[in-house]
């Protein structure tokens, strides 16, 4: 079998797709075989076959294993190919062997690896009791090459299938054998290295135990960290093998800087997890960290910014062992030493023995470290000048790319939330150096470039910064302006223009002109680009409403020069052009329904270009739903009628020419836009509006199945009902079909369980709309097969908004006619139940997810009427109460939740009707919000109690509970989508207290059988 096998695994490597399909299910037929795992096995052991063959075998063994070693940890299902006892035993055997033997293969190892961790994930410690002793065994006395896989398997084993209690077992042992490899300097470095890795993800079990066992955590982790810091101290201290300078990495490099990277790596970890055993070393850290940073910078400069040494290196197990990858760690740890107490002290006190910031040797030296590895590298400046999408996503922070460039801003920041605008003063004091000596134009972008990050702060966080800063630094971007060739420092003094203006508008008039004179040159792309960012800061800051129209000119000229095949595939810059006409149009949206205006055409220019990108329809939705909304707001038809002349023709045009059977984002977002314009219509709408639209909203209503279509569409046809419902019923289509009837189709088709719950979920307002504004006179016989749909689709319904949706139907009718509603679903049978006993169970057992302050309102108003009614038939509908909590206090896991789902009482409707105004007169009353702000308050309190470990550390970016703001944010964060609401408090108290005056509906007896918690709530609201 092996040699059929063999060969399949060759096949699954064809570059012949019929031949690689064909084999990939010939390998899966061939698992049912019992001797499938042991002919892998066999190949992937066998030293003379190829390597390559010998992974691939690995690779598919170690998928069969995964899916049919033990039971699924989440469903509890057994497998569907069972392995026998024997089996197993001989796979256990011969993939250790493989691992820990002395064939130096990594490749093989690594996979043989891979296969034992997803044993170990079923079989360890119970089925496999030996293994973690026998890798313990080879770390300390195997070969090189035994070592290598020993220490992976170790890793897997760390991260993967070791529990809190084994762990607890074996900690001292594990971390034992990784302290001894990583201080024997024998060993390779990588190994070394490894070892470290394994050691802090040890770090992670002791954070997770610290939980429960935090007095024996401490006192074991102080007990590890004195072993282990000198380690640590050592690695930081040493210097790199001696190289001459060149523009590459020298190999000998690799293994120290692997190392380093490591150690580095668990030093932030330690400071995360065990903040205060750090502590006491963090100025001697943060001394050792600052000099192999001022150590690194020349070869950083040689291989990064003066040619283009390869980045982000790693080897075979993940270990980085670039030069980039050491220098951003340090820089990240740099930045978490600054923010302890003693360094923090030391370094104050050379402020105040050299009298101001910016006379400080450390800060001058801080800031001259900074720049050299902000510096823009040869990578980033070739694939800039390329494609300058990829640099304004870069200025934009709409990219993952952490870079060495991005951690000297962040330190800056931290270093200006600590001194304050000092720090920008001490900025400018190293950068003036940089302007006034010989011309280096990346250091000189790279000084613009952090203080424009440290502004961009500072603006953000709206803190004051003194004039004489911004006035200071206006000559350095005027010169930056000037550097003519030097395109990314012009572009740097640009954009830093824009950050300057938002802090000092008075330097909105000197920077506009130059940025709109550059526009409309045929100068360099990327400065060109960089000034349309600018113009975005330039208008935040405050530009004068009169430009507004030369604005606008300048964006349109801009696209138009511009290829359309680069705009369809430039989405950051679109996104900003966005940004920025979004902020001109909201300068006077009205200037987007002038006849000469271009805002709506540029705004749907840049939505038919960037239609797919969610950001980009996200902003253009926000501009159209501004311009509209302004309309509204003036309550002048004729400018309603301008803003459709304006905007009809482009959204009517993507609809027109689309593939409706298909997913189209544009059509997705002309349908958003319609629903918007029809939202904020005028009343009445305006003549022939409905005539001219009805047509191709039905056409999309009957067409589409996609549910980002269907949504804003079914809105738009009950927002023509809400502002124009005369025209719609005086509307006939090409089939003579009147304008009622077309709605009752698109209703009907909506119903309909071929359109899914989160397509449909609009359809109940355009019914409650219809039934509302047609009423009983015009739809007739209509009106009972229109409700029992309804009501049959609510059956059926899974979706939160669509059982909101077709509830409130029935809501909206019980407002004038509670009993007409109770007759209607008492005589109906919904697949063989009763009609009210499924409406009303659904109804009620959603009521509590309902959002929306007027659909609250009416759910709230329409049960109060259901339940005043006193109606038999609905006192004797059975529906879900409260919920049954188990005893147990076992974890519920998925697969426990799927064998013991939710259990509820089952009581009376009109005594859950009770129950749910209850709950809603407390979140109207603002009770609620009572509630949950003394639920972040004891939050907090425990916090405060539970955690002070971090003592002495300036604050992280991380959850801060003592904060009063935060408080605030928590108690938001706590409030459902409940809201104080006046209105809907004094409807329900004045219900109550009727109800329990007059005892309606046998109130008394419904009462008491309230939970005394109930009781006491409605008390409490009751006498506020």
């Amino acid at each position: 079998m092996e040699q059929h096998i063999a060969t399949l695994l060759v096949n699954t490597h064809s570059a012949e797709q019929g031949t690689r399909k064909q084999a990939e299910l010939d390998l899966l037929h061939a698992q049912t075989n019992p001797e499938f795992p042991l002919a892998l096995l066999r190949i992937g052991s066998a030293a003379d076959a190829a390597v390559d063959l010998r992974q691939s075998a690995w690779s598919y063994l170690r998928k069969f294993i995964e899916h049919n070693w033990a039971p699924d940890n989440e469903t509890g299902k057994l497998p569907s190919i069972p392995i026998d006892d024997s089996t197993k035993d001989q796979i256990r055997n011969v993939a250790l062997e493989q691992a820990l033997g002395t064939e130096g293969q990594r490749k093989i190892k690594v996979a043989a690896s891979y296969a034992i961790s997803k044993i170990a994930l079923a079989d360890f410690p119970e089925q496999w009791p030996t293994l973690l002793p026998t890798v313990l065994s080879v770390i300390s006395t195997g070969t090189d090459v035994q070592l290598h896989g020993a220490l992976v398997i170790l890793q897997d084993l760390v991260e993967e299938a070791l529990s809190e209690e084994t762990f607890q077992e074996n900690a001292r042992n594990v971390i034992k054998a990784c302290y001894e490899v990583a201080v024997n300097t024998g060993r390779k470095e990588t190994h070394r290295g490894l070892a470290v890795q394994v050691f802090r993800n040890c770090l992670n079990h002791m954070d997770t135990l610290k939980d429960s066992q935090k007095k024996a955590v401490m006192e074991f982790a102080k007990e590890i960290l004195d072993v282990w810091m000198p380690f640590f101290e050592q690695v930081l201290a040493a210097s790199l093998p001696v190289s001459e300078v060149s523009d590459t990495h020298p190999e000998a490099w690799y293994g120290p800087v692997a190392l380093k990277v490591q150690a580095v790596k668990t030093l932030t970890k330690i400071k995360a997890v065990f903040p205060s055993l750090l502590l006491p070393l963090s100025p001697k850290l943060f001394t050792a960290t600052w000099q192999e940073l001022k150590r690194l910078s020349p070869a950083y400069q040689a291989f990064f910014v003066t040619s283009d040494a390869q980045s982000r290196l790693e080897d075979m197990d993940g270990l980085p062992y670039s030069l980039d990858f050491l220098v951003l760690d340090e820089l990240d740890f740099l930045n978490q030493c600054m923010r302890a107490q003693p360094v923090q002290a030391s370094l104050n006190a050379d402020i105040q023995a050299h009298g101001a910031v910016h006379d400080t040797p450390w800060v001058h030296e801080l800031m001259e470290l900074l720049v050299t590895y902000s510096q823009i590298t040869k990578e980033e400046e070739g694939l800039w000048e390329f494609d300058f999408s990829l640099y304004i996503a870069e200025e934009s922070g709409m990219t993952a790319n952490y870079t060495a460039r991005t951690a000297c801003g962040d330190l800056l920041i931290k270093l200006g939330e600590w001194l304050g605008p000092q720090a920008i003063g001490g900025l400018f004091a190293y950068s003036k150096t940089l302007f006034s000596g010989p011309a280096d134009w990346q250091r000189q972008e790279a000084a613009l470039f952090l203080v424009g990050t440290i502004l961009s702060d500072f603006a953000e966080c709206e803190k004051p910064v003194p004039a004489e800063i911004p006035e200071a630094y206006i000559q350095l971007v005027s010169y930056a302006l000037g550097r003519g060739n030097e395109h990314l420092l012009v572009s740097r003094g640009f954009i830093v223009a824009g950050t300057l203006a938002q802090l000092y508008p008075p330097t909105v008039d000197l920077f506009l002109d130059k940025v709109m004179h550059t526009l409309t040159q045929d100068g360099d792309e990327l400065v060109r680009v960089a000034c349309i960012k600018s113009l975005e800061g330039l208008l935040r800051a405050g530009v004068p409403v009169e430009r507004q129209g030369q604005i606008i000119s300048v964006i349109q000229a801009f696209l138009e020069s511009k290829d359309q095949e680069d705009l369809e595939s430039a989405d950051d810059l679109l996104l900003t052009i966005l940004e920025v006409l979004h902020l001109v149009i909201n300068m006077d949206a009205r200037i987007a329904l002038h006849p000469d205006g271009k805002a709506i055409d540029i705004l749907f220019l840049v939505a038919k270009n960037g239609a797919d990108n969610f950001q980009i329809t996200s902003v253009v939705h926000e501009a159209f739903e501004d311009i509209a909304s302004s309309v509204k707001d003036t309550n002048d038809p004729a400018l309603y009628t301008a803003l459709c002349a304006k905007a009809l023709p482009s959204i009517t045009g993507a609809i027109d020419v689309a593939n409706l059977t298909q997913d189209e984002p544009l059509v997705s977002l002309a349908a958003e836009l319609l629903e918007l314009l029809v939202e904020y219509g005028s009343d009445p709408l305006p003549a022939g509006f409905v005539n001219t639209l009805f047509p191709k909203i039905n056409r999309l209503l009957m067409t589409s199945p996609e549910a980002d279509v269907l949504r804003p569409a079914t809105n738009a046809v009950k927002y023509m009902l809400e502002h124009g419902h005369h025209q719609v019923f005086s509307y006939s289509d090409e089939n003579n079909r009147s304008g009622i009837e077309v709605c009752l189709v698109i209703i009907d088709r909506l119903l309909s369980p071929q359109i899914k719950d989160v397509a449909a979920c609009a359809v109940g307002g355009l019914a409650a709309e219809l039934v509302e504004k047609a009423g009983q006179e015009r739809l007739g016989p209509f009106l009972p097969q229109l409700l029992q749909g309804v009501a049959t689709r609510l059956d059926t319904a899974q979706n939160a908004s669509l059982i909101q949706s077709l509830s409130l139907v029935f809501a909206r009718l019980s407002l004038e006619g509670a009993q007409d509603v109770v007759n209607f679903l008492s005589e109906i049978q919904i697949n063989g139940h009763n009609g009210l006993q499924v409406v009303l169970g659904k109804w009620l057992e959603n009521s509590t997810t309902f959002a929306g302050y007027d659909d609250i309102r009416q759910n709230v108003i329409a049960l109060s009427k259901i339940y005043s009614l006193d109606d038999p038939r609905v006192s004797q509908t059975q529906v879900k109460g409260d919920l049954v909590i188990p005893d147990s206090n076992r974890i519920m896991t998925r697969s426990r939740s799927k064998q013991n789902p939710d259990q509820y009482t089952i009581i009376p409707a009109p005594l859950k009707i009770l129950k749910l105004l209850v709950d809603e007169l407390l979140s109207a009353s603002g009770a609620q919000t009572t509630i949950n702000a003394e639920a972040a308050a004891e939050l907090a309190d425990v916090g405060l109690d539970d955690d002070d470990d971090d003592e002495g550390w300036e604050d992280d970016d991380t959850l801060d509970l003592t904060r009063e703001g935060t408080k605030a944010e928590l108690m938001k964060f706590l409030e459902s989508s409940r809201h104080k609401d006046d209105e809907t408090g004094a409807y329900l108290r004045e219900f109550f207290a009727q109800a329990a005056r007059e005892g309606v509906a046998r109130f008394q007896e419904w009462y008491n059988m309230l939970t005394e918690d109930e009781k006491g709530k409605l008390q409490e609201c009751l006498t506020q």
